[in-house]
C-alpha cells in the first residue's frame, strides 16, 4: 500500500515539475525532436478508427482527387493574385496536411520543398500553441511563419497555415507558401549573401498567430510591414495566401458534406501509408549497392574557396541511406549553410520531381529514406549560422541525390521515369533593390532563376531552360511587365548562350544570356548569388560532361542608352562579343565570381550573366553527327567547338557531314584514349595527392578519408565528427591588410621608418 502511495506521490511530483517547467519556459526555440524527424507521424487512434470505417478504395481515390483539385485551385489563386514576383512565376505551393501535421497532398505545380517543410511548424503549433491559453488554435485562425530554424528553406519564403475544423474538432491543416523576396534583411531582396549572423537575415518568424476569425490582425500586420522595405507587398501577399487557404478549407468542408470528416481523415492516412509502402517496395527493387559522388561549391559568395558536399548512398534491402560524411563543416559567418530539414526537403524534391514523379507529392515519399549527417556541417548547420543563401548548399544536395540515384535507377529493370543527368542547379539571375522610377522602395529578383537547363536524358537531349529544380511548372515571367515596376531593362533577355552546353551522347539543355542596365533611378543596385564561375556546380552522367563555368561580367564607365541613341550598331548582343571586342571606348571591362554583393549601379552600366546547362549523358563520341549539325544551325555551338568536342568532320559552308571521315576520326581518337590510359594504381600515383593544394582554401574530406575534414588550409585538419566553427575574415579587412603590407614594403624600400597603421 505504501509503495502504491509513494508511486502516486512521485507521479504527482513529476507532473508538477513538468507543469512548472512548461509554464516557466524562457524561450520556445526550435524543437530538435520535431526538426530532425522527417517521417510521417504514427497512426493515431482516430485514424485507426476512420480507416476501419472507410475501406472503399474508390471512395478514397475520389476524395484524394478532389483534394488534389483543391490544391491546384489554391495554386492558381496565388499565382494569379500574388504581388511578389515569385508568386507570379509559380515559386509557390499549396498543401493539405493531416491532423498530426503530415503533408499529404501538395499542388502539382510549384515548389514542393516549401510544403514538404511546413509540417515542422505545424507540429510546433500542435505541440506548443493548442493548449496554450494565450494563443490557442481555433476555427478561423491563421499562423504565419518563415524561419528555417522552425522549418523552411530560408527567410524569404513565408507560409500561411490554417487549421480546418468540423463541429469543433480539428480534422486537418492547410497551408500556402510564397517566395516573397523582400524581408527586411541586410541587403534588399531577401537573400543577403553578406549576412554574417542570423540577425542579418531579416524577419525571423517562428510560427505565430496573425489571423483571427479569418481576418488579419492589424497590429501584427503593421509590425511586419514596418520590418520590410515593401510594406505593400507584405500586406497583399498575406491576404492572398490567406484567401488561398480559405478556398482550400471551403473545398475540404464540401468533402465533409458529401463523405464526412472521418472519410477525409481515412483518405489522408491511407494516402501517406500507401506511399510509404510503395517507396519501400521500389527501393527493394534496386540492386544492393553503394554509390559515391560529390559536388564542389567554388565560393562562399564572399570569397573564392572549394567547399565540398560529399555523399555515400547506400542501399540494402528496402533501406536507402544518404550518408553525408566528409562534407564541409559549416562556415559559421557565411550565409551558404543549410538547416538539416532544408537539405532533406531538397532530396525529397529530387524524388518527387525526377525519381518517382508519379507518386503523390507529399511528405511520405521521403519518409522511409534515412539520413546520416554531422551537426555543424553545411548540410546540418547550427542555429547560430546564417542560412539566407542556403540555396547554394540545398541545391547541391539535390544534385548529389539525383546523380547517385540515377545510377541505381539505371540498374533497375522497371523504371518509373527516364534516367537523366543532373539538372542545372544554380539561380543565375539578378537580385535587385532600391528606389524605382515611381519613387517606391523595392527589393526582389528576376524570374530568370526559373530557366535552368534540363539534364540530358537516356534517350534524348535535355530541354532548354525548362524549369528550375525546385519548382515544376514554374514560369520565367514577362519582362515587359517587370519593366513597368523596376528602373532597368534587360537589353538581352532569353537569348541562348552559344557554347555553354554540357556535351555528351545527349547534351544538356541550355540556359540563356541576360544583360541588364539601370535606366531611370539613381538609387538602384544589383546582386548575383550563385556559384559555378570557377568550378562547375554539377556533373555529367555515364561519360557526359558538366557545362563550363560562367562568370559575371560587367561593363562600367559607359552609358549604353546614350550609345544606343547615337550609335546603336556598337552594341553587341552577346557577352563574348562585348567582352572580347570591347566596343565602348574608355569603359571598364571586368569579370567577377557569381557571388556579387549588392552593388549600386549607374545609368547604362551593363551587368551580364548566363543561365547554365544541365549535365550531358553518355560519351560525346557517340553523339549522332546530325544532332551536332543541328546545334550548329541553331547557334547553340560553334563549328570549331563541335569539331573539338564531338570529332565530327563536315563542310564548313554546307555543313554536310562526311560520315566515313567522322567514323575514322572517332576511331582514331578512341585509340588515342587507350594509349593515354594507364592502370588505376599508376593514375593514382601520378595524379592523386595526399593533401589539398596549399594555395586554394579547401573545405571537406580529401581522398576518400571521411573521418577528417580540411577547414581551409592543409594545416587545419579536424575530426569530421566535431569540426567546430569556422569564421572567415571580412573581405574588406583582408584587402586592407594586403594594402597595408604593400604600403609597408614601399616604406621599407624608400627608407621611411615603419609606421603602425593601427594607431
Amino acid at each position: 500500500m505504501n509503495n502504491q502511495v509513494n508511486a502516486e506521490t512521485e507521479l504527482q511530483d513529476q507532473e508538477l515539475i513538468q507543469k512548472f517547467l512548461k509554464d516557466t519556459t524562457l524561450f520556445l526555440g526550435p524543437d530538435p525532436e520535431i526538426m530532425r524527424d522527417h517521417s510521417i507521424m504514427p497512426r493515431t487512434e482516430k485514424e485507426e478508427e476512420c480507416m476501419g470505417k472507410y475501406t472503399d478504395l474508390n471512395q478514397i481515390s475520389s476524395i484524394r482527387d478532389r483534394l488534389q483539385s483543391a490544391c491546384e485551385e489554391g495554386f492558381e489563386m496565388v499565382e494569379q493574385m500574388g504581388a511578389a514576383p515569385g508568386a507570379k512565376w509559380g515559386d509557390i505551393i499549396t498543401g493539405i496536411y493531416s491532423a498530426s501535421g503530415d503533408l499529404t497532398i501538395g499542388s502539382a505545380g510549384g515548389v514542393l520543398i516549401f510544403s514538404a517543410l511546413v509540417h515542422h511548424p505545424i507540429k510546433f503549433i500542435i505541440k506548443n500553441w493548442i493548449e496554450e491559453k494565450t494563443v490557442g488554435v481555433r476555427e478561423g485562425d491563421g499562423f504565419i511563419h518563415n524561419d528555417s530554424r522552425y522549418g523552411n528553406v530560408h527567410n524569404t519564403d513565408q507560409s500561411m497555415i490554417l487549421p480546418v475544423f468540423h463541429e469543433g474538432k480539428l480534422i486537418c491543416w492547410v497551408a500556402s507558401t510564397v517566395h516573397e523576396g523582400e524581408n527586411g534583411a541586410i541587403e534588399p531582396g531577401g537573400m543577403p549573401s553578406m549576412a554574417e549572423t542570423s540577425f542579418d537575415e531579416g524577419l525571423k518568424m517562428s510560427p505565430f498567430k496573425v489571423v483571427e476569425n479569418y481576418e488579419i490582425k492589424k497590429d501584427i500586420l503593421t509590425f511586419l510591414q514596418n520590418s520590410v522595405r515593401e510594406p505593400k507587398l507584405q500586406y497583399e501577399d498575406m491576404k492572398v495566401k490567406l484567401f488561398a487557404c480559405m478556398r482550400l478549407e471551403k473545398r475540404i468542408k464540401e468533402v465533409f458534406e458529401t463523405d464526412g470528416p472521418d472519410a477525409l481523415t481515412a483518405c489522408l492516412r491511407y494516402t501517406n501509408e500507401s506511399v510509404v509502402t510503395e517507396v519501400r517496395r521500389r527501393i527493394s527493387e534496386w540492386p544492393d549497392m553503394t554509390v559515391r559522388t560529390h559536388v564542389i561549391m567554388d565560393s562562399t559568395l564572399r570569397e573564392n574557396a572549394l567547399i565540398k558536399m560529399n555523399l555515400t548512398l547506400k542501399k540494402k534491402g528496402d533501406r536507402l541511406i544518404f550518408d553525408f560524411a566528409g562534407t564541409s563543416p559549416e562556415i559559421t559567418n557565411r550565409a551558404i549553410n543549410t538547416q538539416l530539414p532544408g537539405m532533406k526537403g531538397m532530396v525529397g524534391q529530387a524524388f518527387m520531381n525526377h525519381i518517382w514523379p508519379d507518386l503523390p507529392r507529399g511528405q511520405a515519399g521521403l519518409s522511409p529514406v534515412e539520413f546520416e549527417t554531422v551537426p555543424g556541417t553545411i548540410v546540418d548547420c547550427s542555429y547560430a549560422a546564417p542560412n539566407s543563401q542556403s540555396l547554394m548548399s540545398i541545391f547541391q544536395s539535390f544534385t548529389v541525390a539525383q546523380h547517385a540515384t540515377a545510377k541505381m535507377l539505371y540498374s533497375c529493370p522497371e523504371k518509373y521515369t527516364r534516367v537523366l543527368a543532373p539538372w542545372h542547379n544554380m539561380i543565375n539571375t539578378f537580385i535587385w533593390g532600391g528606389v524605382n522610377q515611381h519613387g517606391e522602395t523595392l527589393g526582389n529578383l528576376c524570374a530568370d532563376l526559373n530557366g535552368m537547363g534540363g539534364g540530358a536524358r537516356m534517350d534524348r537531349d535535355g530541354e532548354h531552360a525548362l524549369s528550375p529544380i525546385f519548382a515544376t511548372m514554374a514560369d520565367i515571367g514577362e519582362q515587359e511587365m517587370n519593366e513597368e515596376e523596376v528602373p532597368f531593362l534587360q537589353l538581352v533577355s532569353k537569348k541562348m548562350t552559344m557554347n555553354t552546353q554540357a556535351p555528351g551522347k545527349y547534351r544538356g539543355g541550355m540556359g540563356y544570356t541576360q544583360i541588364a542596365a539601370t535606366k531611370d533611378s539613381d538609387q538602384w543596385g544589383f546582386m548575383t548569388t550563385c556559384v559555378g564561375s570557377k568550378t562547375p556546380s554539377i556533373q555529367g552522367l555515364f561519360g557526359g560532361y558538366a557545362a563550363g563555368t560562367i562568370p559575371l561580367c560587367k561593363i562600367s564607365d559607359v552609358d549604353v542608352y546614350d550609345v544606343l541613341l547615337k550609335e546603336p550598331e556598337r552594341f553587341k548582343h552577346s557577352i563574348p562579343e562585348l567582352m572580347n571586342e570591347e566596343p565602348f571606348e574608355n569603359a571598364c571591362y571586368s569579370t567577377h565570381h557569381l557571388g556579387l554583393g549588392f552593388d549600386i549601379s549607374k545609368r547604362g552600366e551593363l551587368y551580364m550573366i548566363s543561365q547554365g546547362s544541365g549535365g550531358g549523358y553518355g560519351d560525346p563520341l557517340e553523339r549522332d553527327p546530325s544532332l551536332v549539325i543541328m546545334d550548329i544551325e541553331e547557334s547553340l555551338i560553334s563549328a570549331d567547338w563541335a569539331k573539338k568536342l564531338y570529332k565530327v568532320v563536315f563542310d564548313d559552308e554546307t555543313l554536310a557531314v562526311d560520315e566515313e571521315a567522322t567514323k575514322q576520326l572517332r576511331a582514331d581518337y578512341r585509340e588515342q584514349r587507350k594509349k593515354q590510359g594507364v592502370p588505376y594504381a599508376e593514375f593514382v600515383k601520378a595524379h592523386v595527392k595526399d593533401t589539398p593544394p596549399e594555395n586554394i582554401p579547401f573545405y571537406g574530406s580529401w581522398n576518400g578519408e571521411n573521418d577528417s575534414v580540411y577547414c581551409g588550409s592543409v594545416n587545419d585538419k579536424r575530426d569530421a565528427q566535431s569540426p567546430g566553427p569556422i569564421y572567415m575574415t571580412h573581405p574588406k579587412d583582408v584587402r586592407i591588410s594586403e594594402l597595408e603590407a604593400e604600403l609597408e614594403a614601399v616604406r621599407k624600400q624608400a627608407g621611411i621608418p615603419s609606421q603602425d597603421t593601427r594607431k
